[in-house]
């Protein structure tokens, strides 16, 4: 409940009687997460130099339809019309780019840094009225944990990825490659076996989860990465354009891969 001597007038977008830089926090994600938008779209689009001898950059992973050899089902299928746009990072992409959009954390992040709704505690909004997310569009939102059972499989085969890292032409080694890809997927199992929906799916629909030893087990080892949401969703978010960046660059002949042995 608001403080009796504060008038506050919640239709005056920006109101505030806070004194604290209330500003920074959703300036940061709003910077952060454009920047990866910007980013990941651009490089979705390219279609080229997003794989590197046994390196594939996440965005890209797993490319069913392309011109790799890493590509599952082949070339580009003739039933995708020519005069769009194609790139095999289109047909992946929206799994986890839904499931970050629908994610409990994201919601709160972005609702606060692009939409404003409110842009902080005590500060008011560019608008008089709270829709919910019950009407079109973020009636989406409830799908979340539908977008969480697709990310699963996809995760799998980005570990199968990391293995495939350890391939060279000579044999199996190590590059520096293979510890980037290695570390984003430690970062996104943190992330999504951390998911608020995931807890939920483990021991939510219990009433008492002590008489399952096995859940209850693994309930608490996901409430410890909960805990941390927020932390794995940014670490992970990171993580996954710096190996695109990484693959890309070297790909490019920018930079070079370290081989560790």
């Amino acid at each position: 409940m608001a403080h009796p001597d504060i008038v506050w007038d919640k239709n005056h977008f920006g109101q505030t009687r806070r004194s604290d830089l209330w500003w920074v926090s959703p300036l940061l994600v709003f910077l952060g997460l454009g920047t990866f938008i910007v980013y990941a779209t651009w490089a979705a689009f390219q279609n080229k130099n997003y794989i590197f001898g046994p390196y594939i950059s996440p965005f890209y992973s797993p490319e069913i339809f392309g011109d790799s050899p890493r590509a599952w089902f082949g070339p580009e299928p003739a039933w995708i019309p020519r005069f769009l746009p194609y790139s095999p990072a289109l047909l992946i992409l929206w799994i986890p780019g839904l499931f970050r959009f629908t994610c409990y954390y994201y919601r709160g992040a972005y609702y606060k840094s692009f939409w404003a709704d409110p842009p902080a505690c005590t500060v008011g909004e560019p608008r008089a009225h709270y829709l919910g997310e019950r009407t079109f569009p973020l009636i989406f939102q409830n799908f979340h944990r539908y977008f969480l059972r697709l990310s699963y499989p996809v995760w799998l085969v980005l570990v199968y990825d990391v293995w495939r890292a350890c391939w060279f032409k000579d044999g199996f080694g190590i590059g520096l490659g293979t510890i980037i890809l290695a570390v984003n997927v430690v970062f996104l199992a943190c992330y999504i076996f951390g998911c608020h929906a995931f807890r939920h799916l483990i021991g939510g629909t219990l009433d008492q989860i002590s008489r399952h030893p096995v859940r209850h087990r693994v309930y608490n080892g996901v409430s410890c990465l909960n805990g941390n949401h927020k932390k794995w969703a940014w670490a992970s978010l990171c993580s996954v354009a710096f190996c695109d960046i990484y693959v890309r660059l070297c790909a490019m002949g920018i930079w070079h891969d370290w081989r560790i042995f």
